[in-house]
């Protein structure tokens, strides 16, 4: 039996209970498609206004890098402290707890004039945004298991979108008024999201004896126990960073004197990549069909194929634009396809298993964005266009030469 069928029987013993839930309506599911966009923006709109932001406040210019970097921060240390208590605490309560923090923070982000309250209020922004991430699993555990992946891709859709959508929307807002209005009107929308999950969301209590210290203590033994866990993780890893090293490039090479573009040129840009966001739904159904494998192969070949297209045409051509723009949407495209793909595996585990499986996973691919990023500006600085693209391509290879790794294992 292949590693995919593998991942699709794994801990079917698990209680009946959680593994074969009733179902999750179509309603059910746009909601919570919704609510993790929605939430996980708020740890991008800070990214095209750091340097309004930080002259705002008075933070030092070499400085600015702290306003992305601390919800970082706080988001990954929020995935592996606080995620994994979904498989502890009843979850529409947990969410909703992580909400308030969240509306709290942006609040206070946007009230700041200095820059150490706005700085805090930036570390808890990420902490709270982990919501996301709690969402995520909740959705596949009232999935049942063969139409898992179809659930898991559209949630994913959401997710992805409003990663694709936060900075354009933060940009425009911001231009036509100010970043602390970016903060108000998000803050708002956690009001009205957290009302209405609260009144929607039905209730989940996870059945375990573990305390929490105990529950962080089994996350060390389901890294080493779980192949499925690390293998996946590992993909993930290589080809965020990919993703993360584009987006984070790209921004400088058509405001470059090559491309010339506006501040509004490049929201349109972005705006152009959310198209690689319907692949979230294929994949899931691709998963459901017994088709993992074939479309991890694709979703790694299309970052490698995105990355080659921009050699084709001279830099700064009309021509060089448009396959730019092609190759934002074939790479995001191919990181949500294996993202979901990924997540319906890991989700094939005990319902028992799944936030502290997420947490793990997830955190891995957040440090492969973050490192993606460092590694590209770096790159860009240094080598230009060439050099970074050049790194953007050998991630996905690697994940591609382990892929074809995958032995024949028993179920």
């Amino acid at each position: 039996m292949t590693l995919q069928a593998a991942e699709d029987t794994a801990f079917s013993h698990a209680a009946a209970e959680q593994d074969k839930p009733a179902g999750i309506s179509t309603g059910m599911t746009f909601l919570m498609a919704a609510a993790a966009g929605l939430i996980c923006a708020n740890i991008y709109y800070a990214q095209p206004l750091a340097g309004p932001i930080a002259a705002s406040i008075g933070l030092p210019a070499e400085a600015t890098g702290l306003i992305v970097t601390l919800t970082q921060i706080g988001y990954g240390l929020g995935l592996l402290f606080v995620v994994p208590l979904g498989d502890l605490v009843e979850n529409r309560r947990l969410i909703l707890a992580m909400m308030v923090l969240v509306t709290l923070a942006l609040l206070a982000a946007a009230v700041s004039s200095t820059p150490s309250p706005f700085l805090a209020a930036s570390l808890m922004i990420g902490l709270g945004s982990v919501a996301v991430q709690m969402i995520v699993p909740f959705a596949a555990s009232l999935a049942p298991e063969e139409s898992r992946g179809r659930v898991v891709g559209n949630v994913v859709s959401g997710l992805m979108l409003g990663i694709m959508l936060a900075r354009p929307v933060s940009s425009f807002i911001a231009q036509f008024s100010s970043w602390h209005t970016v903060f108000y009107i998000s803050a708002a929308v956690m009001v009205v999201l957290a009302v209405v999950l609260a009144v929607k969301l039905p209730t989940r209590r996870p059945e375990t004896s573990l305390n929490y210290i105990s529950l962080l203590g089994s996350m060390g033994s389901l890294v080493l126990t779980q192949p499925i866990l690390r293998r996946r993780a590992a993909y993930q890893f290589c080809q965020f960073a990919s993703f993360s090293l584009f987006w984070t490039v790209t921004p400088l090479l058509l405001a470059g004197p090559a491309f010339g573009l506006s501040q509004a040129g490049i929201a349109l840009f972005a705006l152009a990549g959310v198209a690689g966001a319907i692949a979230s739904p294929i994949a899931g159904r691709l998963a459901d069909r017994d088709l993992s494998r074939p479309a991890t192969a694709l979703g790694i070949a299309a970052l490698v194929a995105g990355y080659l297209i921009t050699y084709i045409a001279p830099e700064g051509s009309m021509l060089a634009l448009g396959l730019l723009t092609l190759a934002a949407i074939l790479i995001d495209f191919g990181v949500s396809t294996t993202l979901v793909i990924s997540q319906r595996a890991i989700y094939s585990f005990s319902a028992s298993l799944r936030s502290r499986l997420n947490g793990l996973f997830m955190a891995t691919f957040f440090v492969g964005g973050a490192l993606g990023s460092a590694i590209g500006a770096w790159a860009y600085a240094t080598g230009g266009w060439s050099l970074a693209s050049a790194i953007g391509i050998g991630l996905p290879i690697v994940a591609f030469l382990y892929f074809l790794t995958e032995k024949r294992v028993k179920a």
